[in-house]
């Protein structure tokens, strides 16, 4: 027990030292997890011992993961991305097995060692690339989603390269620490056509069972109102359906997975989510901690040159045979890019494979353990090479500007409008516009938005819109107006200030973050300005008030009331700007006469009263308000 909580002490002092500096350095959560494993692991200050024990424990944080991805995934989406997985993940792992089998034996290797490191050395690591675009927040995009169809092919993988591997033995096989993984397996030693019967009667088994069987039992334990029973019921699912996967020779992770897809469309989705993700986070902090306490830094030593080279070559190579694939299936140069950086190291599987081939008399025992290295060192490195993407990337796009279009480019005609900007707010109005007959010029400085807008047939300059000469080459001398929409607060600023000084006729309406922002715009020139989410958050409201009771009028008499009020504040309150005491008294007294003045119009419009109805004195008023704006104008 001394040595147990020891042992929990020192990994959880590490993680909580260094998770945070790393974070504060910008080099992310799951670099800081591997340099703290590094540093107490046993080849440094020695603080904890071997990492067999500890990783087969810390593994169960990748099948956490893998469950917690299943249940965001419908089946229907499954099939949404059979591209991605079948396809681009497919293709990935032949090609990258082969160019490292055609490199290895460049090497020297016979062919099927050259194989079997090309097969172990295509995996990539499921839990570091999915945490990693997760703290990029490109989780949810396209990239996300082609790295996750990859990964998924992987992990299904796994299955047959247990089975192929042992046909390339060039030596006898002989016993190991690892069993491999389907060490576990009840059914090694059957048939393989019963083999195949048990996997099938499994998947069958956790379909079936997530369909009919865990759904009332879910209920039944909800209706004990027992949150901690519901939390281990949520654990017993995923390690039941781990050992069932592992017991017919699957990946404890893919069957995870299959159950979280199960139990994708349950009424108890988010509840599971929020219940299993602590033990997510800490147990996947865990695994990174073990796997850079594996790093034999003596090898490193010993080896370096050899070793440096070994793991250069291998994420060079992956990155090239991503990027190629990437490319061949429709994704844009910087979504290409940042897939390949993500899934350009070995992978966790691979620490599994390689003591698997050397039971299996596949690879010798001194190449496993280099390989092994070579894989840990670049599970390490992904989060830097992530961040040497980005660095990469903000240089082309702060490159591209030098060959700015020149005017012949823009062969729209004499434009009416210039948007700058047409991500989902520009479109907006752009679509509007266009639909009454107003001719536009549209600039944008995002080379991925303008490559997917392409596909769907929209013409889009790229161009920073705050160079004076690319306004001009678009046809702002002779505009009527600029609508700025420019997804930077700090750029929508500069485009004001520059096109009011160089083209004084020209009206500019510009998107405001908020209050705030909007004085700022007024302030530098712009002739109006929209809070980007004040309609929107008031169509919200005046929805929830109809869902709360409201008859339509009221709610949106209410809402018709509330924008009056504000817009009023709004200027009453615009020579204060600057002054910021001032501008809070006055905000505070503001919001108080607003409350006051809804609650008494509220009481006004009694239930069955035809005064609370669309009363004409209310837009009467609000007419009168816009003529006295436009006469001051």
């Amino acid at each position: 027990m001394e040595n147990f909580l020891t042992q929990t002490l020192v990994y959880l002092g590490a993680a909580v030292v260094s998770v945070p500096i790393a974070k504060r350095l910008g080099l992310g959560s799951v670099l800081g997890y591997l340099i703290a494993g590094v540093v107490i692991g046993p080849f440094a200050l020695g603080l904890v011992g071997a990492q067999a024990d500890v990783m087969k424990f810390a593994e169960f944080g990748v099948v956490i993961l893998l469950f917690l991805i299943g249940l965001e995934v419908q089946p229907s989406m499954l099939w949404d991305m059979r591209k991605a997985i079948f396809g681009l993940g497919g293709a990935q792992v032949l090609g990258t097995a082969a160019a490292i089998a055609v490199a290895s034996l460049v090497l020297g290797l016979n062919w099927q060692t050259a194989l079997a490191v090309g097969l172990v050395l295509a995996m990539s690591s499921t839990a570091i690339v999915l945490q990693t675009l997760d703290e990029k927040g490109l989780r949810q995009g396209p990239v996300g989603r082609a790295a996750f169809g990859v990964l998924l092919l992987q992990d299904l993988a796994v299955i047959p390269l247990f089975a192929l591997l042992p046909l390339l033995a060039t030596a006898a096989p002989h016993a190991t620490g690892g069993e491999g993984h389907g060490g576990a397996s009840l059914v090694a030693h059957l048939p393989v056509w019963a083999q195949m019967l048990s996997v099938f009667a499994a998947v069958a088994a956790v379909v079936g069972g997530g369909r009919y069987l865990v759904k009332p039992l879910f209920r039944f334990i909800a209706r004990a109102r027992l949150r901690e029973i519901f939390t281990a019921s949520a654990l017993l699912i995923v390690v039941a359906v781990a050992s069932l996967m592992q017991m017919v020779g699957l990946s404890p992770a893919l069957g995870a997975f299959l159950a979280g897809v199960v139990l994708a469309e349950s009424e108890f989705r988010r509840e599971l989510e929020t219940d299993i993700e602590p033990f997510r986070g800490l147990l996947l902090g865990l695994f990174f901690i073990t796997v850079g306490a594996g790093v034999d830094l003596p090898l490193v030593a010993r080896q370096p040159l050899q070793l440096l080279g070994l793991v250069i070559g291998l994420m060079i190579l992956k990155f090239l045979v991503m990027y190629g694939l990437a490319r061949l299936f429709g994704a844009p140069k910087r979504g290409a890019m940042a897939v390949a950086t993500a899934l350009a190291q070995g992978g966790e599987f691979a620490f599994v494979l390689l003591s698997f081939t050397v039971g299996a008399g596949v690879i010798a025992a001194p190449l496993a353990a280099l390989l092994t290295a070579a894989v840990a060192v670049s599970m390490a490195l992904t989060p830097v090479a992530m961040i040497l993407y980005e660095r990469v990337a903000a240089l082309m796009d702060a490159a591209i500007p030098d060959v700015v279009p020149d005017t012949g480019d823009f062969d729209e005609g004499e434009p009416d409008i210039i948007i700058a900007g047409f991500g989902r707010f520009g479109q907006i109005a752009g679509r509007l516009l266009a639909a009454n007959g107003f001719r536009s010029t549209v600039l944008d400085s995002d080379i991925e938005q303008i490559e997917l807008l392409q596909r769907f047939g929209r013409r889009v300059h790229y161009g920073d819109a705050t160079r004076l000469d690319l306004l001009r080459a678009a046809g702002a001398d002779r505009a009527r107006m600029l609508i700025v929409a420019l997804d930077d607060r700090e750029k929508t600023v500069e485009l004001v200030e520059t096109a009011r000084k160089a083209f004084p006729n020209l009206v500019i309406l510009a998107r405001a973050w908020d209050r705030r922002h909007a004085y700022d715009l007024l302030a530098n020139g712009a002739d109006a300005v929209e809070r980007e989410t004040f309609e929107s958050a008031l169509a919200l409201g005046t929805t929830a008030l109809q869902k709360l009771g409201f008859r339509a009028h009221r709610a949106h008499r209410a809402a018709a009331f509330f924008r009056r009020h504000d817009r009023r504040v709004f200027e009453e309150l615009r020579p204060m700007w600057g002054q910021e005491e001032a501008y809070i008294l006055a905000s505070r007294d503001a919001a108080k006469t607003m409350d006051r003045l809804l609650d008494a119009d509220l009481h006004r419009m009694r239930p069955g009263d035809a005064r609370g109805a669309w009363d004409t004195a209310s837009l009467d008023e609000e007419l009168r308000e816009r003529a006295q704006q436009e006469e001051a104008e």
